[in-house]
């Protein structure tokens, strides 16, 4: 039995596993920790597979390296294999395009032994970008969404009142928290490929363990990057991003309440979601350099306002949501050509 998984779930991820898997190779101060690193192969149609054996002939003797293949792809049952896979009270989880800290996994250990209450706790997250590429102007308002997190030199307990929640890269999970509380069939499904359709599975699976009673902590002191390639900063994957986000509010919000609570708390979010678009829309433009973080921060709210009637359209259709597309589509053209 070990007492701390670092688990890497990953599609397609050779190019990107090397950068991950050779700082893991030099991981600091684990002498006296008993770790593993398991490697979730999230059903790659590329070199994955040969890439894990290659590290498996030359890896370090202390912290066994373990595959295993999920062939349902989705983050969220890539997730859950890892869990299934493992006996360690404590997971952590990182991307392929996660490059740890050298005593991150040190880190991430100690943190879970000094707080027995906690359920889970996040890392934090700064970006690593590509040569000469450098973000949009205001990218720091939408960063969090690309998983990029940085909030204080200090931990913290994130509250519901904070309104938002861990990363899921980089974050680590109390074992027995995930399996009291996490349903196995998961509401959204996570990133499969490169669709972001179903993105927030880690959302949703925080918030079963915050309401499960576990504290949920931002540990700063885990520090991990996140490469984030010139395709990742352009407008229309941006935007997508954001509307994927906005569009999969409702079914998150929803998790935590009965179904009996559920009509009052749609009207409720319906409203919020409508003042909090009336008063963005009245606030000057701002520079024409932000026009990028614009069309994201509105889409995202647009997207947030149409979520349960995407949801519900999505249940009565069974998937085809083509029509909601285009009105979805049509409203962001419209505030984005609004004159304050």
């Amino acid at each position: 039995m070990v007492d701390f998984t670092v688990t890497i779930c990953t599609y397609n991820g050779a190019s990107q596993l090397p950068q991950v898997l050779d700082l893991l190779l030099v991981q600091q101060h684990t002498d006296n920790l008993s770790w593993d690193v398991l490697i979730v192969d999230n059903h790659s149609t590329d070199s994955t597979a040969a890439l894990i054996r290659h590290y498996q002939s030359q890896w370090r003797q202390d912290a066994p390296l373990r595959y295993c293949l999920e062939p349902c792809q989705g983050l969220a049952y890539a997730r859950r294999r890892a869990i299934a896979s493992t006996t360690a009270p404590w997971i952590g989880f990182l991307d392929d395009d996660n490059p740890p800290a050298p005593d991150w996994v040190r880190q991430a250990y100690d943190f879970g032994q000094a707080h027995p209450q906690a359920g889970a706790y996040g890392s934090e997250i700064q970006a690593l970008y590509e040569p000469g590429v450098t973000p949009p102007s205001g990218f720091e308002r939408i960063a969090p969404l690309l998983a990029i997190i940085q909030r204080g030199p200090e931990p913290f307990i994130y509250t519901h009142q904070r309104g938002v929640l861990p990363a899921g890269a980089g974050m680590v999970i109390r074992r027995g928290a995930w399996l009291a509380h996490v349903p196995e069939q998961p509401c959204m499904v996570g990133v499969k490929g490169r669709s972001l359709v179903a993105k927030g599975e880690d959302v949703e699976t925080l918030g079963y363990i915050r309401d499960g009673g576990w504290q949920v902590w931002h540990n700063p002191a885990m520090k991990i990057g996140h490469t984030l390639p010139a395709r990742r900063l352009q407008r229309s994957y941006l935007v997508n991003l954001c509307r994927s986000v906005g569009l999969n509010r409702f079914p998150l919000r929803m998790v935590r309440y009965r179904p009996w609570q559920r009509p009052f708390m749609v009207l409720a979010y319906c409203l919020s979601d409508l003042l909090r678009l009336g008063r963005y829309l009245r606030q000057p433009r701002g520079s024409r350099a932000e026009e990028v973080v614009r069309a994201c921060e509105l889409t995202l709210l647009v997207s947030s306002l149409l979520s349960p009637f995407y949801a519900l359209q999505a249940a009565l259709t069974l998937g085809h949501k083509s029509l909601l597309d285009r009105l979805a589509r049509f409203t962001f053209r419209q505030t984005l050509n609004f004159e304050p």
